[in-house]
């Protein structure tokens, strides 16, 4: 094997490791709020923190890797995740656990920022677009099988191997990239954007908490008014900052180009859209329908194989087919997908879910390697960690807010079918809250505190989850058809620079 496929073989399997840990999580969540007695809010930041963190060193860390090298960044990277794993299978509290996953996250960005940068200097023309598509299958099968790896983790072994795992893992990948990788940088790029990172950081933080409290503290609270205020104003002001930069690690100018526009939005509609909606279906097939972890993982399984079938076929398509038309038609698929999935029934069994795991699968596969093909397409090759630091960052974004945003819908949707059917206005909150996160209703002394019986309040509370799973599957559908149409609009063959892959001529 010549060595730029051993060097795809150690980026892929890393960066497989760091995006399976995004939904690895999801199916082990009411086992973890059972151990650490989490809250719904808890177990949002249990990703959130991953994702957050994620994005908001991702583009620091390219920058690094194009300054002090990508290879030293890379393992680096490898070696902090790996140890962060660590720390969260030893975690003896939420607070805990969410701490080392954002430290996880940090690591996460180092590795992700570069991948893409690395796999563009060793590959070119077509080869670039092979590479491109076994890239693009690694991330739909790494997002989509995490729920059946950390399913039959947390079955047999217990939770905290779905970090434990990595060790072995994160070993190998430092072996690996000693002996394969060879060191690239732009000596142009300048150093740590110290103001970048703190707005970004920060703002990001403040959006994410406000959405994930409202519904606790009230949208109308001052708290929660403050943190959307403090995050626009944050964010603004890293927009000044990079502006004000002579080297940004995110160049707001890139976004005069329509296509590179059109990559950020299609990479924030899939993952805010289908990706976060990952943690509330694995609620529902154990919560709602009661199965194992494990046997909730292996529901996620069609999607898994069509996307990783798919993927690859899309990166070749992506030489021949207009990449508009690959991302426009993947986010409607994804979208078409989750209204297959939407109005759920009481009795409705697991399968009713099937045709839209095998239809988002189909979606995940179109949009996932041209869309990574096309974010760094669309530079100059030397900028391609900055631009691939960018799309990732979106990627990440579009995950965190959409998990604080759908379970923000989610839960309102649960109090207030919690509310209509009766039960009084004290228990609403709790109520809710127990029933968003999976957890079982318990009542001390075999008092619900309610005229209803405990079998009519179980009853009650899978109404209202599901209920709230439809709401959210609907508002998601819609995001990707927004996405789609945009992405349809934005992305044009004439923004590809010369020395990009091969791209389809458009039109037909």
């Amino acid at each position: 094997m010549e060595r730029k496929w051993r060097v795809l073989t150690v980026v892929c399997v890393a960066v497989f490791m760091l995006l399976l840990d995004i939904t690895v999580v999801n199916v082990a969540l009411p086992d973890i709020e059972k151990e650490l007695h989490t809250s719904f809010t808890d177990l949002q930041w249990v990703i959130d923190a991953y994702a957050l963190t994620l994005a908001a060193t991702m583009l620091n860390a390219g920058s690094l890797g194009d300054l002090l090298g990508r290879k030293r960044v890379f393992l680096v990277a490898i070696a902090l995740f790996t140890i962060a794993s660590v720390l969260c299978g030893a975690a003896q509290s939420p607070a805990w656990l969410i701490i080392a996953r954002g430290a996880q996250g940090i690591g996460g960005a180092g590795m992700f920022a570069v991948s893409l940068a690395i796999i563009t200097q060793e590959f070119h023309g077509r080869e670039r677009g092979t590479a491109f598509g076994i890239w693009g299958a690694t991330v739909g099968m790494a997002v989509a099988i995490g729920p059946l790896v950390g399913g039959a983790l947390t079955t047999y072994v217990g939770w905290r191997w779905i970090f434990f795992v990595n060790i072995p893992i994160g070993i190998a990948c430092v072996v690996g990239g000693l002996r394969e990788l060879h060191e690239t940088r732009d000596e142009e790029r300048g150093g740590v954007d110290v103001p970048g990172l703190v707005t970004l950081t920060s703002g990001l933080f403040a959006l994410v908490l406000g959405l994930l409290r409202g519904n606790d503290w009230g949208w109308s609270s001052g708290r929660v008014v403050g943190l959307f205020a403090a995050g626009a104003v944050l964010l603004l002001a890293f927009g000044f900052a990079e502006l004000r930069q002579a080297s940004p690690m995110f160049d707001l100018r890139l976004f005069r180009v329509p296509t590179f526009t059109g990559a950020q939005i299609t990479a924030f509609a899939i993952s805010s859209g289908m990706f976060a909606q990952f943690l509330y279906l694995a609620l529902y097939l154990e919560s709602v329908l009661g199965h194992s972890a494990v046997w909730a993982g292996v529901r996620f399984l069609p999607l898994s194989l069509v996307s990783f079938v798919v993927a690859p076929i899309a990166g070749r398509l992506s030489a021949r087919v207009p990449v508009r038309l690959l991302l426009g038609g993947g986010l409607a698929t994804v979208g078409l997908s989750l209204l297959l999935m939407w109005n759920i029934k009481l009795d409705s069994g697991w399968t009713t879910l099937l045709p839209g795991f095998i239809v988002g699968g189909i979606g995940i596969g179109l949009v996932n390697a041209p869309l990574a093909s096309t974010a760094v397409s669309v530079v100059e090759p030397r900028r391609a960690g900055m631009a691939s630091g960018i799309n990732n960052t979106f990627r990440q974004v579009g995950i965190a807010t959409g998990i604080a945003a759908l379970g923000a819908i989610f839960q309102s949707r649960i109090a207030s079918d919690l509310a209509a059917a009766g039960i009084p206005q004290r228990l609403v909150h709790p109520f809710s809250q127990a029933i968003s996160s999976g957890a079982h209703l318990s009542f001390p002394a075999g008092e619900t505190g309610t005229p209803l019986s405990v079998a009519r309040l179980n009853t009650l509370g899978h109404s209202a989850f599901i209920s709230g799973l439809n709401e959210i599957l609907l508002v998601a559908a819609f995001v990707l058809f927004a996405g789609a149409a945009l992405a349809f609009l934005l992305v044009r063959r004439q923004d590809f620079v010369a020395s990009g892959p091969a791209v389809a001529p458009e039109g037909g």
